[in-house]
């Protein structure tokens, strides 16, 4: 591929990116419920996700599945009941939460059930198909080389971009996290409020269809 191509291929994505998307709010959820730690696994688990995304489109798995209405559907749904799912079990935990006593540790068992639930929910994201669908085949020429091969380098390219813009925001909002800590009452707040956004998630997954990337 030429250089001039993957430039603006960058540039393009950047501007993309910047702009908070499903992936980002999830992200965002879990730094504000869980802290630094969890919002960096997350960004890994999506990061992760992302990349599964990539190589079933280099093999063309992803055009197969939006062609075909039952298995979009599927997905969609298996995504969503799963973020409602995660939102439900947050506001759950929120409620449980005790401003007296709080316990901000992340242990390492939690950690890979956030890092796998992260990679979960980025495979389950009907969006992301669609979008690598839609964007990755304008920077693609027949003449540059395999489609396959071009769309695997777009992509490695686009899922680095995106973990470095991803880890930015998750410590954003850990940041916010940390500030509010001392301030009981808060903390808890957040974590109803992460809770909200899961299932809020869930329902904008739902209501994806293959005709609004």
């Amino acid at each position: 591929m030429e250089l001039s191509t993957l430039s603006v291929f960058v540039a393009a994505a950047v501007a993309l990116l910047i702009i908070p998307g499903p992936a980002v709010f999830y992200i965002v959820a879990r730094s504000i419920g869980q802290g630094t730690k969890a919002g960096l696994v997350s960004v890994l688990g999506v990061a992760l996700g992302g990349s599964v995304h990539v190589v079933f489109g280099a093999m063309g798995i992803s055009a197969i599945l939006m062609t075909s209405a039952t298995a979009f559907t599927l997905i969609k749904y298996l995504g969503a009941v799963y973020l409602i799912y995660l939102g439900g079990k947050t506001l759950c935990s929120a409620s449980s939460y005790d401003v007296e006593n709080p316990n901000e540790k992340v242990d390492g068992k939690t950690l890979v059930r956030v890092f796998y639930e992260s990679v979960l929910v980025e495979v389950a994201n009907p969006k992301t198909v669609l979008f690598f669908l839609a964007f990755f085949p304008q920077f693609i020429s027949p003449s540059a080389g395999t489609v396959a091969g071009q769309f695997l380098l777009l992509g490695a390219i686009f899922v680095v971009l995106a973990l470095l813009n991803d880890s930015l925001y998750a410590l954003l909002a850990a940041g916010i996290r940390k500030r509010l800590a001392a301030r009981k009452r808060s903390v808890k707040v957040l974590n109803q409020a992460a809770g909200v956004f899961y299932i809020l998630l869930g329902l904008l997954s739902a209501l994806t269809s293959p005709s609004k990337p």
